[in-house]
């Protein structure tokens, strides 16, 4: 079965309230995975070191404490937003959804969204209040987990479970394709859309460790059609000791979506009308058109 999440914004696969509850819990364990956070955050950071321009006011969605003040160092003024108010009151921001963002139009000239619109239902419903929330020319990134993420400890689950009671559960969140990337954003609104992949190999020395940071992290399993019963006591133990090791360790694969477009402007390059070329294809790929 495959784990791509539907792009129909009709379809509700997330059940938006246990995914508030896990990030408010989160708030006292947030400290522990704040590395993995951050080392994130920085790689989606890095894109503004190749942009030959300032920013001045920046919304940080979801950023867990370490996207604003990684931007504040960088001289920008932020406001940050969670689904979590508990979050929120922590970063002394606002607490929202982020399918219906609290900001007039043309707010922010920056948006960063590190790790926060994977549990989001309409995605790109929200690709679409967060362009809007940009002035003119304004730039989004945002980092998203992607198709193979947690692959290994997914396969564990789902092997596991089905020896145990000839059926399985979802246990892990679908994941969007980076090839649709590009697509949602343009689908939004966004000029100049871009996705790139980027991978991070997590080693755990206990298999345990690993459930452990998703849920400091605020990552349990928050899909609508998920078992609520309590799972066999069995269950955990057994996926985990499948689990795959690399130099005696236990792997857990991230995989990463990086995300870049702009709200469109007028001074923004546009491509050339459709008919305009002086040089046909063909003759450029045989090698015939003049220098």
């Amino acid at each position: 079965m495959s784990d791509k999440i539907p792009t129909s914004d009709a379809i509700h696969v997330f059940d938006r309230r246990a995914v508030r509850l896990h990030r408010d819990r989160a708030a006292t364990t947030l400290a522990s995975v704040s590395d993995v956070l951050a080392d994130v955050a920085e790689r989606l950071l890095d894109r503004l070191d190749d942009v030959m321009r300032d920013f001045s006011v920046a919304l940080d969605v979801g950023g867990r404490g370490v996207v604003a003040p990684l931007l504040r160092a960088r001289g920008i003024q932020v406001v940050s937003t969670d689904l979590s108010p508990v979050l929120a009151a922590q970063a002394q921001g606002v607490a929202a959804d982020e399918e219906c963002l609290p900001f007039a139009d043309a707010s922010f000239d920056l948006v960063v969204a590190n790790l926060s619109l994977h549990w989001v239902n309409d995605l790109p419903g929200a690709l679409i209040q967060l362009r809007r929330v940009l002035k003119p020319d304004g730039l989004f990134l945002a980092s998203l987990p992607a198709l193979g993420t947690l692959a290994e400890l997914r396969a564990a689950l789902t092997l596991a479970e089905a020896n145990l009671t000839g059926g399985a559960a979802p246990r892990v969140s679908p994941f969007p394709d980076l090839r649709d990337g590009a697509a949602l954003l343009q689908r939004a609104g966004f000029a100049l859309p871009v996705a790139d992949g980027d991978t991070i190999t997590l080693l755990y020395a206990a298999p345990f460790a690993l459930l452990r940071d998703l849920r400091a992290a605020g990552e349990g399993n928050a899909v609508r059609l998920r078992d609520r019963r309590i799972p066999s006591a069995a269950l955990f133990p057994a996926a985990l000791a499948a689990l795959p090791t690399q130099d005696g360790r236990i792997p857990a694969t991230l995989r990463l979506a990086m995300l870049t477009g702009w709200a469109p402007a007028a001074s923004q390059p546009k491509p050339l009308p459709r008919g305009s070329a002086k040089i046909s294809l063909v003759d450029a790929l045989r090698g015939d058109a003049d220098p």
